[in-house]
């Protein structure tokens, strides 16, 4: 068994903007330590400065029929920092103009396997993805560790229990 360092690496800028500014931003950097497992295999990447996401790459030549759902490999594995989760989420361009979308978006830190992207079909046209194409995104996102605690009542709010649809449509 092989130990991994899940210690978080950042990489912290700052930069002076509008001259004179007296706390200038701070942008911080996440290393995040990635395997190609294929000579096909897409490093992630960050289309521009300031993306959330960083554009997944497919494998793979994928046929999607409409309401049809396929895993889609990417040809790599990531070691996603203790503390932190991928959330790979759907590109917008693929949803609005062909119905694409992502299932099961969640890789866990302690996963080492091949990121695989559930994609579905929405629409009523079959979409075809060549190997290379951008399928999804994946956003680093901070979570954290919880400890459940079952109690009788639990504190009131404004909304109490009203739910689905009860601020408005």
């Amino acid at each position: 068994m092989r130990a991994v360092n899940s210690a978080v690496e950042c990489l912290v800028y700052t930069e002076v903007v509008g001259g004179s500014n007296p706390s200038p931003p701070t942008i911080f950097k996440m290393k995040v330590k990635y395997k190609k497992l294929n000579d096909d295999a897409i490093t992630p990447v960050q289309a521009t400065s300031g993306d959330a996401g960083n554009d997944l790459f497919s494998t793979e030549t994928v046929e999607l029929d409409p309401l049809q759902r396929k895993i889609v490999k990417t040809g790599i594995s990531v070691a996603i920092p203790e503390g932190y989760y991928g959330r790979v989420a759907p590109r917008s361009g693929l949803a609005v103009k062909h119905g694409i979308d992502v299932l099961a978006g969640v890789i866990d830190a302690g996963y080492r396997g091949e990121v695989g992207v559930v994609l579905i079909n929405f629409s009523s046209d079959k979409v075809i993805f060549e190997k290379g194409s951008k399928i999804a995104q994946l956003i680093i996102e901070k979570c954290h560790a919880t400890e459940w605690e079952e109690v009788s009542n639990l504190s009131e709010t404004e909304r109490l229990d009203a739910g689905f649809g009860s601020t408005g449509v």
